[in-house]
């Protein structure tokens, strides 16, 4: 085994949407890529065939992040292709479509359970078997992909909307715990793209998409490209941000 020259991401679910964007922008900015999903491997094979592409080493792993030694499987296979280790974005996440959250029958406690098992622990799963690596890295840190919802107390669920809450405030407590390595986490709205189109529906997901280009101050609805580039940005220019929850909602936290 040898130590890259490049630095090194693993990207959890990173087959589809801001994980498949987050490992194509910082394949092109030179680094060396894991990506892992659950099921879609065929997805992530093509994505890491367009990191290589872009002329560095990429590789896809299968791997469900509530799963503890499917995390510390991740990492070692990271590990000894490349030697090093120098950011996660746990971006892997999962939820369930049910947007009434006064309806309490619509989730019981095992929808919680599994939403949880993958929306917080497996990020700490991840970041525990990744920080003894880390902390060799120049660089080293964490991003979490979060979410407005975790925020404002809205979107696909209660049960997401909580595990995202969560999630911001274990980035909190690592970034005060676990420096020099930096822990932020990215809060995007509404995502424009396929993931999102199939939960909603495709009537939906077009009347929500216009009524947040109507309303919010910037017009807009992100794009999964400007997610993953405002993770590049916590990643490797803003070296001196820690314990931060970035929203990316084009203003719409302003409006609701």
């Amino acid at each position: 085994m040898s130590k890259s020259t490049n630095p090194v991401a693993i990207i959890t679910g990173g087959s589809r949407g801001v994980g498949q964007a987050t490992a194509i922008l910082l394949a092109s900015k030179g680094w060396n890529i894991t990506v892992t999903c659950t099921s879609s491997m065929s997805q992530a094979e093509k994505v890491v065939a367009l990191c290589q592409d872009l002329g560095v080493e990429a590789q896809a792993l299968q791997a469900d992040v509530s799963d503890n030694q499917a995390c510390l499987n991740t990492v070692e296979q990271t590990i000894q292709k490349w030697g090093r280790l120098d950011c996660l974005v746990n971006n892997a996440g999962t939820t369930k479509f049910a947007f009434n959250h006064g309806d309490l029958d619509a989730l019981d406690g095992r929808d919680f359970l599994h939403i949880y098992n993958v929306n917080v622990v497996g990020p700490f799963q991840m970041v525990k078997a990744c920080r003894q690596y880390l902390i060799h890295s120049d660089n080293p840190n964490v991003v979490n992909v979060s979410s407005i919802a975790g925020i404002k107390g809205i979107g696909s669920c209660l049960a997401y909307a909580s595990s995202k809450g969560a999630l911001n405030t274990m980035t909190k407590s690592m970034a005060r715990n676990l420096g020099p390595i930096r822990v932020n986490a990215v809060c995007p709205g509404f995502i424009q793209g396929e993931w999102l189109r199939k939960g909603l529906g495709s009537d939906n997901y077009d009347a929500a998409l216009a009524n947040i280009e109507k309303t919010t101050p910037l017009g807009l609805a992100v794009t999964a490209d400007q997610v993953a580039e405002s993770i590049y940005n916590l990643m490797a220019l803003s070296t001196v941000v820690t314990g931060e929850t970035i929203l990316l909602d084009g203003g719409f936290h302003l409006t609701v």
